[in-house]
């Protein structure tokens, strides 16, 4: 969201801001995709080992309100999230042990945001500076938070504040508008770090807790609790950006949370926190963390993040009709408007007129969507493709290649 310092400026009220004000949610359940034997293999949940945070100077391990356990360790061993526990069978509250294991995970993003556009006096620049919140995935200064937190891209500088009070810089390795991700690295190592939790298990009603900089940085850390109030939703917003699947909580959530962490009653990573319905109470969205499990793995492992590519430029269906104001025999898909040469999609005879409406059986309404499918695949992976060609269904095979450096400009 957007994440304004409270002293600052009108003029700071910019990209994120104009973003997210004012947007027209819309909200819908769909049915949860069959997991697929060939993507566990992608998939396969990493068992990382990641360091939390400590209290006070005791080393080895603390215990807060009889809630949480840490296993015996080498005092001379870092303490991670993975060696804490906490027990839900006592009296203690579960949002106490929960801030205790990973308030110190949670860090403040504050980023300078530059905006051009062209008026009739010529191109203008505005700037501006907004405050957000992210998590430490890796001791050696990784951090996710929201890709619209750093400007989509659009951004000078990043501050990256610390429990400790320290500030260091923020470098942007990666982001995706689509997904509303992004990730950062900061030239720290031996930070304290989550542990990862699965959002696949999450059941609607179980209790959950946010860490965030609400509002302003004056506010750090601050922790609500909630419970899950529904899962699989969708928001779409007035700029045509369709996000989803999502996390719904009544954990408070509010501008300047976004991009920090949503926990589980065990103090596990489940969700980074992303939207709220400015109009309502109660209804906020996290983005499940099984969907950035393989792509944070994927870049602190190789440096960079391997993107699959059909190879076409294409448009949604209904917006295929109103441009040409007919009536396609199709409810719902993406039209492929041209097959770029040497593609997937060349390869596999895709042509223009064919309309995408499922990948291996996984349901396409648009670009958003076949992008944030594709995230799922490797190099050289095979995709069944079902289109509609002249009318009548159709599947088509087709073998996934990384998408070249160049794509977007052609």
């Amino acid at each position: 969201m957007d994440d304004n310092k409270k002293d600052m400026p009108n003029e700071s009220n910019d990209y994120m801001n104009n973003r997210y004000k004012d947007v027209n949610f819309t909200m819908q359940e769909f049915e949860k995709p069959k997991k697929k034997s060939k993507k566990k293999a992608i998939f396969g949940y990493i068992a990382i080992v990641l360091i939390s945070a400590m209290i006070g100077g005791v080393a080895g391990g603390y215990i807060i309100s009889s809630k949480i356990n840490v296993a015996n360790k080498n005092a001379t061993s870092p303490l991670t999230a993975s060696d804490i526990n906490i027990s839900l069978s006592d009296d203690s509250y579960f949002a106490e042990a929960v801030a205790a294991k990973d308030q110190k995970t949670v860090v403040g993003i504050t980023t300078d945001v530059v905006r051009k556009y062209d008026t009739f006096f010529g191109p203008q620049v505005q700037k501006g500076q907004s405050m957000g919140s992210g998590f430490i995935v890796d001791p050696n200064g990784y951090i996710v938070t929201n890709a619209h937190v750093i400007g989509d891209g659009k951004y000078e500088n990043i501050t990256v504040s610390l429990i400790d009070g320290s500030t260091e810089v923020g470098e942007v390795l990666w982001f995706d508008s689509t997904l509303d991700l992004a990730l950062v690295k900061i030239n720290r190592t031996g930070l304290p770090t989550v542990e990862f939790g699965d959002s696949d298990q999450l059941k609607v009603g179980e209790p959950v807790v946010a860490i965030g900089n609400p509002m302003t940085l004056d506010l750090e850390r601050t922790v609500t609790q909630g419970i899950i109030s529904g899962l699989n939703r969708s928001i779409a917003f007035e700029n045509g950006t369709v996000i989803e699947p999502l996390i719904q909580t009544d954990a408070s959530i509010n501008a300047g949370n976004s991009g920090g962490p949503l926990f589980n009653a065990s103090g596990q990573l489940v969700g980074i926190n992303t939207a709220k319905v400015s109009t309502a109470e109660g209804l906020g969205f996290s983005i499940p963390v099984n969907i950035a499990k393989p792509i944070i793995d994927q870049i602190i492992k190789n440096g960079k993040l391997s993107m699959m590519y059909v190879g076409i430029k294409g448009v949604d269906l209904e917006t295929y009709e109103t441009a040409l104001g007919i009536d396609v025999a199709a409810d719902y898909g993406v039209v492929v408007v041209e097959t770029i040469a040497n593609s997937p999609a060349t390869e596999a005879n895709l042509k223009t007129g064919d309309i995408i409406t499922a990948i291996d059986g996984d349901k396409i309404e648009n670009m958003s969507d076949l992008k944030r499918n594709l995230y799922e695949y490797k190099e050289g992976d095979k995709a069944e493709l079902t289109i509609i060609r002249d009318g009548q269904e159709q599947k088509v095979m087709m073998t996934l290649k990384e998408q070249p450096a160049d794509f977007n400009k052609q």
